[in-house]
């Protein structure tokens, strides 16, 4: 009843605040009082926060939030700026044009298809800002903040914006090829874990690893920052749509059901493995079944949701527990084995499963969909590891990337921001 409240609340403020006093028209306030996906959405980001920090360590859990609020803040004003310009508006098929920097241009009463633009631009920076956050759970522990910060913001700008504008641009020659992103699954899945598996690849491993415990100090915080995630992850898929209608609710749906799904299976493998079920287990499977389903909420029907959600948390089971092992690499969070291999999982079956019955339109043969498919997950693969190269190789040149070997055993928190939890 509070989480409703809330939501309600915030809805109508929102629609308030977008019509500056004034009354939107009619149309407008029925899309922002009834699609309060849009608003849920927000939910990610102190949920990711949580989520993040009760799986670190105890000496690094204030890096790990800081991080997350940093970027929050700093791509806020680049979305502001020229994000949303670049992504959004018509320039080629790499990348959008500059006539809406500053959000030139947008009033109160413009429309961007059923609903105001502003609030369409609003809705598109949530992604923009948990996409970068996400990758930090790949190098935790071992980055310095300064470093961070401007390489976040150099990414956002020539890594998640031009791959926003292939997908989800009105000229991107993806979204012309007629890939299906419903609602991130190239975009910020896969963008961010690959992304994150280049990071830590350069900045090696943590001190100790494989040697000492580095088990996650507050797994009740991380199971609260999951309950958040899954909840704002039902604004993300649920409002993709922009519109509070039928396929909404369908793409809530295959979201509980394919991170349910995906929770279960991760158990099960545990117990077949180790002959107990963990709560981290438990919560990663269920943050690698919405990963999953992401590119195809908007698309497919319950019964290939199930199967989504059972494919990807059986495959992420292992990208997370082996595939780091067999390849020795040292993904702190499982960044690139839960979002990475999540999202291609999802990219692909997407293909096989979306329905017309779902689109309302006519759907290009299986075949010929998969392969759209694998092209934008391969397109993603290498551009987000060429660009996060060489932008990580720049930052570090001008001002180095990783904290010295004392910072970093006595832990971030109290190193490069002097607090600490006690």
């Amino acid at each position: 009843m509070h989480y409703e409240t809330y939501s309600l609340t915030f809805s109508s403020a929102f629609s308030r605040g977008m019509g500056g006093g004034r009354k939107c028209n009619e149309r407008s306030r029925r899309v922002l009082d009834d699609g309060r996906n849009d608003t849920r959405a927000l939910y990610d980001n102190p949920g990711h926060c949580a989520f993040y920090a009760g799986m670190v360590r105890k000496k690094n859990v204030l890096s790990v939030v800081m991080q997350s609020f940093a970027i929050c803040c700093s791509i806020t004003i680049v979305w502001y700026v020229c994000g949303y310009s670049l992504a959004f508006t018509e320039g080629n098929f790499f990348i959008g044009g500059f006539d809406k920097v500053f959000l030139h241009g947008i009033g109160i009463n413009t429309m961007q298809g059923s609903i105001p633009e502003m609030l369409f631009m609003m809705f598109q920076m949530t992604f923009a800002i948990l996409t970068p956050a996400l990758m930090c759970g790949a190098f935790a522990e071992r980055m310095k903040f300064s470093a961070l910060f401007l390489f976040m913001v150099l990414w956002s700008l020539f890594c998640y914006v031009p791959i926003c504008h292939w997908v989800w641009g009105p000229d991107g020659w993806l979204a012309a090829a007629g890939a299906l992103d419903y609602a991130g699954g190239t975009v910020v899945h896969i963008n961010a874990g690959v992304a994150g598996l280049v990071a830590c690849l350069m900045l090696g491993k943590r001190i100790g690893y494989g040697k000492e415990a580095m088990a996650p100090h507050n797994l009740i915080l991380a199971m609260v920052g999951a309950c958040f995630l899954w909840i704002g992850w039902f604004g993300f898929n649920g409002g993709s749509g922009l519109a509070a209608d039928g396929r909404a609710v369908m793409a809530i749906v295959v979201s509980q059901i394919a991170a349910a799904a995906a929770a279960l299976i991760w158990m099960a493998c545990e117990y077949v493995e180790n002959k107990r079920f963990t709560v981290l287990g438990a919560i990663s499977g269920a943050v690698a079944g919405l990963v999953a389903i992401t590119p195809a909420s908007g698309f497919v029907e319950p019964a290939p949701a199930l199967f989504i959600g059972l494919c990807g948390g059986f495959i992420c089971y292992f990208g997370a527990t082996r595939l780091k092992h067999w390849l020795g690499y040292d993904d702190s969070l499982d960044a690139f084995g839960v979002h990475g291999v999540g999202g291609i999982v999802g990219a692909i079956l997407t293909g096989v499963f979306a329905s017309e019955a779902i689109t309302g339109s006519a759907m290009k043969p299986v075949l010929e969909q998969v392969w759209v498919q694998t092209e934008s997950v391969i397109a993603t693969l290498i551009y987000a590891s060429i660009v996060t190269y060489v932008l990580l190789k720049l930052v570090d040149v001008m001002i180095g990337i990783r904290v010295s070997a004392e910072e970093e055993r006595m832990g971030l928190d109290l190193s490069l921001h002097g607090e600490r939890v006690e």
